[in-house]
């Protein structure tokens, strides 16, 4: 994989040290402090912690070998009993896979994007990754007529401008993060995006969409968090909406930093298509 950005060390040394803190779903804690109001809204302004780190190193799981080595990712378990689970990822059962359902005919397509990842996925040359892809945001700036996300993801820094109460606009090309506008139902943003291109996947596998694709994103503050939820609509190619697993982010006072160049530097000297889980 390409040299993009310092991700899995970062991650590394993160589990070593036990820093990682895990999000649990399900929101703030019965009787968390009202979330505050601007212009009779929900305030979403704020930098949050998406939870990321853990989606960067959730297949990293370090174990001490012998003669001082540890082993990062697909060890053994141990006693030297079989592998279970995929690629990447340690032993034991594999976690439940977050994937869209398909309709029977394109599940071939699937299958022979999935083979061909490290060719045929857009993110691995740098590209935008698309919506639900790229996440919640990182921060928000919220104002009465608008507000904007900002994304810090692993291919660059990333902003989507979500227009509130106002329809699409048809003069726009079709793109990589689509065209969104925003609504509020009660105190939940809801974010209707379409206009997308064709260039990107809903998730990691061979997860490819159509140019009709659909995504609804819903936000709601509960105290010092975000529930976040994206339901993908794409109906020519899926038996169904497909919604990731929900996230909970949290506010936090740290602030954005410029992201480092997205800039690869392996795919030009690939020997073959073996891959392992993307770090997203």
């Amino acid at each position: 994989m390409s040299n993009r950005r310092c991700v899995i060390a970062a991650a590394l040394m993160l589990a070593l040290a036990g820093t990682l803190t895990l999000h649990a779903q399900g929101g703030a804690a019965a009787g968390a402090k009202p979330a505050p109001r601007i212009d009779g809204r929900p305030d979403l302004n704020g930098t949050w912690d998406t939870g990321y780190n853990e989606i960067v190193i959730g297949f990293v799981r370090p174990q001490q070998l012998g003669g001082g080595s540890v082993c990062v990712s697909g060890c053994p378990p141990a006693g030297g009993a079989p592998r279970g689970g995929g690629a990447g990822r340690a032993g034991g059962a594999p976690p439940a896979r977050d994937f869209p359902k398909y309709k029977a005919e394109f599940l071939a397509k699937v299958k022979d994007l999935e083979t061909r990842q490290v060719k045929e996925d857009s993110i691995l040359r740098c590209e935008p990754p698309g919506v639900p892809r790229i996440g919640p945001p990182a921060k928000i700036v919220q104002t009465r007529r608008e507000i904007v996300f900002f994304y810090d993801d692993v291919n660059g820094g990333f902003f989507r401008i979500v227009p509130i109460d106002r329809p699409h606009r048809n003069d726009v090309p079709r793109s990589y993060l689509g065209d969104s506008i925003g609504k509020w139902e009660g105190d939940v943003l809801v974010v209707d995006t379409v206009n997308f291109n064709e260039d990107t996947w809903l998730t990691d596998d061979g997860a490819f969409h159509t140019r009709d694709l659909k995504v609804i994103e819903r936000l709601r503050r509960v105290g010092d968090t975000i529930e976040y939820q994206a339901t993908v609509h794409d109906p020519a190619v899926l038996a169904e909406p497909w919604s990731p697993n929900p996230r909970t982010l949290k506010l936090t006072d740290r602030e954005l930093e410029e992201s480092p160049r997205c800039e690869d530097r392996s795919l030009a000297h690939m020997q073959d298509l073996s891959n392992h889980d993307n770090p997203r």
